[in-house]
């Protein structure tokens, strides 16, 4: 094992829980204001998800009194303090984009 091998995965968080394209996450992120800092949560589907390694990300959709919000969030990154999956999605596709032309709120069947 090489020296950036080494270091890379010195870098990665152990305690990500496995999640996949469809499923309805609640992400805890680290949010300073001023002095203080507080943990604000983000919950919502899981459209993508990118790359592999320590520069893994992915892609948070949630609708907010009837706008479309979305967040990439990388899983390695110190400021993502928890994951927590809520409802495991079942899809048949690994990038949901169609749902940013969904005016209705979808429902995506439940995986056992």
């Amino acid at each position: 094992m090489n020296i950036v091998d080494k270091i890379t995965k010195s870098q990665m968080k152990p305690d990500v829980p496995e999640f996949r394209v469809g499923d309805t996450v609640k992400v805890g992120v680290r949010i300073i204001e001023g002095k203080r800092e507080r943990v604000q949560y983000f919950e919502g589907i899981v459209i993508a998800i990118k790359n592999s390694g320590i520069a893994k990300n992915f892609t948070v959709r949630s609708t907010s009194s009837g706008v479309g919000v979305e967040r990439l969030f990388p899983i390695n990154s110190p400021k993502v303090e928890t994951i927590e999956v809520i409802r495991k999605g079942k899809v048949r596709r690994a990038k949901l984009n169609y749902l940013r032309d969904m005016v209705k709120q979808v429902k995506i069947k439940e995986r056992k």
